[in-house]
């Protein structure tokens, strides 16, 4: 008896002893993610699709990894940004309008998160960071793709985005998962107290103290220059006219 059971309850999907969220969040994902990632989250082999997400902007061969393992994490960094579900398969995954309600995006992330263990969603507390320290990390780790400013930029086959509109908690998600091209950092290499003090300055450059300069919209040292440059030039020339009237009258 006890054998018939056992055979019974493997031969019924893991869902079916879940709570409602999870066999919502299960109908949702064969909806909107079963496509890339597989049955189960599986996920997909390059020779099993013909596009799917990658480095490259416009289209690129394979499709959606497993997300068996990557716990709740991942999944609420994807589905809050708006990075998934994707609107077109082959291009890079970028922040856009949601398309699911809260309350489908919870399910979703419950579902995801029940295919095996994996890290929750993290809980920064950016208020006990140091700025200062914050500000050299940045600068080390992230400076060289979203600018000094958290602007954004372009690198080679992706465009890091601005990050004015990441909540401290998708920061820190973004920083353990390393979403697209972004490297992963362990907390061996940026520990929780250091990640407090990265979102911190995050937070900063949104609102930044511009007290002292014109700021130009803070849109990096290159154009900043080209503006400086422009604008003397201008004084320049308009100087070099008052000297030559000057001249020739008193000639």
């Amino acid at each position: 008896m006890r054998m018939l059971v056992l055979a019974l309850a493997l031969a019924l999907p893991a869902t079916a002893f879940a709570g409602p969220k999870v066999r919502q969040g299960e109908q949702l994902y064969g909806q909107y993610c079963v496509m890339c990632h597989g049955p189960n989250g599986a996920g997909i082999r390059h020779a099993e699709a013909g596009s799917g997400p990658g480095r490259d902007q416009v289209t690129q061969p394979g499709a959606g990894p497993s997300l068996r393992g990557v716990g709740a994490q991942a999944a609420h960094f994807y589905l809050t940004t708006g990075y998934m579900p994707l609107r077109r398969l082959g291009a890079q995954p970028r922040r856009a309008r949601l398309l699911l309600s809260p309350a489908q995006i919870d399910a979703l992330i419950a579902y995801v998160a029940s295919l095996g263990k994996g890290p929750p969603v993290p809980n920064p507390h950016p208020e006990r960071g140091n700025l200062s320290h914050g500000q050299h990390l940045f600068i080390v780790h992230c400076a060289g793709c979203h600018q000094g400013v958290a602007r954004g930029g372009y690198v080679t086959g992706a465009i890091p985005p601005p990050l004015g509109d990441a909540t401290p908690i998708q920061v820190a998600e973004a920083v353990r998962i390393g979403p697209y091209v972004m490297p992963k950092f362990s907390k061996e290499q940026i520990s929780d107290r250091e990640l407090d003090s990265l979102i911190s300055y995050v937070e900063w450059t949104k609102h930044p103290d511009d007290r002292g300069g014109w700021s130009i919209g803070r849109i990096g040292p290159i154009p900043e220059g080209l503006v400086t440059w422009f604008l003397a030039a201008t004084v320049l020339i308009g100087v070099c006219m008052v000297i030559g009237k000057r001249l020739h009258g008193e000639g």
